[in-house]
């Protein structure tokens, strides 16, 4: 496994220990809004509020809450006007680093964000410096409960999906965005709601990190950074070798 997708996977889990914390909810809210106030407050012509709302009720968040995070879309009261930004970057090694926030204050955000990376030998580009190095892609995500992988993977082929792969827990799957939302849909009707679903950026090229030094501080700037109130994703090109992250994490 790569490494940017080992340390995805243990980010993941650790998100799913921390349930019951109020930053994990108070992302999910955010996204949930926001997802509706740019698209439709109709989950089955919005992909991406869709995917806010399974990750949501995966997460224990009750119905209610959800119901209340979409209505939340209409406001007009300042204090719910949440902008979503992105910041671009670079780590240790040129490590390529896309940071997505929501934020009410994107001054607050700004200067978190930029002392993060100076913080730990990583610098804030402009705007595109490094998107080219990724692509929009819809990642679906399984416990291995729902099915074998042989019958999994058979059903996901005839669905034309772009790639299905398994980890030590869970069965994951990739789409292109314009059949993301078709695909989760049939997903649901024959497996239930996923344990995760997102879009997200995916690296079309990788920057080797080696050095034990220098992967620690990469991996702690990309914690750090996730761990941020406003931060939403932290998405990244970097790979570490299995052995060395198991030593680093």
């Amino acid at each position: 496994m790569a490494g940017h997708s080992k340390f995805k996977n243990i980010m993941h889990r650790k998100g799913a220990q921390d349930k019951k914390r109020a930053k994990l909810f108070s992302r999910l809210i955010r996204e949930i809004s926001v997802s509706a106030k740019i698209g439709s407050p109709d989950p089955d012509s919005n992909p991406r509020l869709r995917s806010a709302i399974n990750n949501a009720l995966s997460s224990n968040m009750t119905k209610e809450s959800i119901d209340k995070a979409i209505k939340k879309q209409t406001s007009t009261d300042d204090k719910d006007l949440i902008e979503e930004i992105i910041y671009e970057g670079f780590g240790p090694n040129g490590v390529a680093i896309i940071v997505e926030t929501m934020t009410d204050n994107k001054n607050r955000s700004a200067a978190e964000v930029r002392s993060t990376f100076s913080k730990y030998n990583g610098n804030l580009g402009v705007s595109g410096c490094v998107k080219h190095n990724f692509k929009r892609v819809g990642v679906i995500s399984y416990d291995k409960s729902v099915s074998t992988f042989e019958d999994f993977f058979d059903y996901c082929a005839s669905e034309d999906v772009e790639d299905v792969t398994e980890n030590e827990s869970d069965f994951v799957l990739e789409t292109n965005l314009d059949n993301f939302n078709t695909i989760l849909q049939k997903l649901e009707n024959k497996f239930s709601i996923p344990k995760f679903s997102e879009i997200e950026w995916k690296p079309l090229n990788f920057i080797d990190v080696s050095d034990e030094d220098s992967a620690r501080v990469l991996i702690k700037l990309l914690e750090t950074l996730e761990d941020l109130d406003d931060v939403q994703t932290v998405s990244s090109n970097f790979n570490i070798n299995d052995s060395l992250m198991d030593k680093i994490i």
